[in-house]
């Protein structure tokens, strides 16, 4: 998978644990991080990855800021992006297996290494259930689209 990442100035340190980890999944990394203790505004960069997975130029996203609320709220207006916040791991499985995120954002300030690469490896490791769960993404995307989601059946 080509995974998209990105940091503001608080992620620069969870960013680069991440991209250690995608290499040794054997992914590939497209970096539009700020790469710099220097503040940077989260939603510039939020918006060049999410963005790459809008245009399927990655298949997903890791976003990192101080708490990770930021680049969840800036990522999810972009179409097609389901970004999730994840804490803990079963955040993480909840969110590739029922809600298809495609788009993972962490907290650089409020998780450890640990937690942290357990995430991440859940999150990219885990398959989208399909099903009944199926009906819901779409759901979302009709949301998306300006539709109401209550005439959406399948």
């Amino acid at each position: 998978m080509i995974i998209a990442v990105a940091c503001d100035h608080r992620g620069v340190n969870a960013i680069e644990q991440v991209k250690a980890l995608i290499a040794e999944l054997n992914h590939e990394c497209l970096d539009f991080s700020s790469n710099s203790d220097k503040p940077a505004d989260y939603p510039d960069v939020a918006y060049l990855a999410a963005k790459a997975v809008s245009e399927k130029r990655a298949d997903r996203a890791i976003l990192v800021c101080g708490t990770g609320i930021g680049m969840s709220i800036a990522s999810n207006k972009i179409d097609g992006v389901r970004a999730a916040l994840c804490y803990d791991e079963l955040n993480a499985r909840i969110s590739r297996q029922h809600n298809d995120a495609n788009v993972l954002c962490l907290s650089g300030d409020l998780l450890g290494s640990t937690m942290l690469r357990r995430i991440v490896d859940i999150w990219l490791t885990t398959d989208f259930a399909g099903g009944r769960h199926q009906r819901r993404v779409n759901k979302i995307t009709a949301i998306e689209q300006g539709k109401d989601p209550s005439e959406i059946t399948e």
